[in-house]
């Protein structure tokens, strides 16, 4: 357990100032940045649905889901500062889900779909991102207007981007035990694949896309 843990710190260490580098500096940085991950992610699906009837119609998904990314990312530092808590959300849900599953164990959610994930894993994600999102906000330098605060609505966006997220994990995991395979590739020592990763992602932020869209006219 513990060289797995190192592995995913170090690995982590490394690619998240690498991929806030090009998040920030938005633009054709991010557009490009968006196009490795796809090629990736696009690789590991195959990879993983061969000859399965649920490819193409995953690989429609991905590609719908990487296309709302980068809209939903904006040009705007309100836009910016969005689309950072959003991602904030799916990582802080994915990380405590991880840490707190290991230490507190417990009752698993569903066995048969994802023998790894517990109760305690999942209330571990939401409050390792209320935590996280509460200091982001309270300290972000990118904003100076009401977002600039931590009140019920910024509580209820943690709360249903973590859902959605671990949603998304859910289906993954779903498809992978069809495919019968444990990870959707290995280019991330002690994480899997870049799908493994992001898989809480690409559902929480289309649907993050679509809530501001529809609600907020952004």
């Amino acid at each position: 357990m513990r060289s797995e843990i190192t592995k995913r710190m170090l690995s982590s260490i490394i690619l998240i100032p690498i991929a806030l580098f090009f998040i920030i500096k938005g633009s054709f940085f991010f557009i490009f940045f968006m196009t490795i991950f796809f090629i990736v992610t696009a690789y590991e699906w195959h990879s993983l649905s061969k000859k399965k009837t649920y490819q193409i119609p995953g690989l429609i998904f991905l590609i719908i889901s990487i296309y709302l990314t980068i809209i939903f990312r904006g040009n705007t530092d309100s836009e910016l500062f969005i689309f950072l808590v959003t991602i904030l959300i799916c990582v802080s849900t994915d990380i405590g889900g991880y840490v707190f599953g290991k230490i507190f164990k417990g009752p698993k959610i569903n066995k048969k779909i994802s023998p790894s994930k517990t109760y305690a894993g999942s209330i571990g994600g939401y409050f390792l991102s209320i935590i996280l999102v509460y200091f982001f906000v309270q300290n972000s330098f990118l904003i100076d207007n009401d977002l600039h605060t931590f009140g019920k609505d910024t509580f209820f966006w943690v709360l249903l981007i973590s859902t959605i997220s671990q949603i998304g994990d859910f289906i993954v995991s779903f498809f992978k035990r069809k495919s019968k395979v444990k990870n959707t590739g290995s280019i991330l020592p002690g994480h899997g694949g870049l799908l493994d990763r992001t898989d809480g992602m690409l559902f929480a932020i289309p649907f993050a896309y679509f809530f501001f869209k529809f609600y907020f006219l952004i």
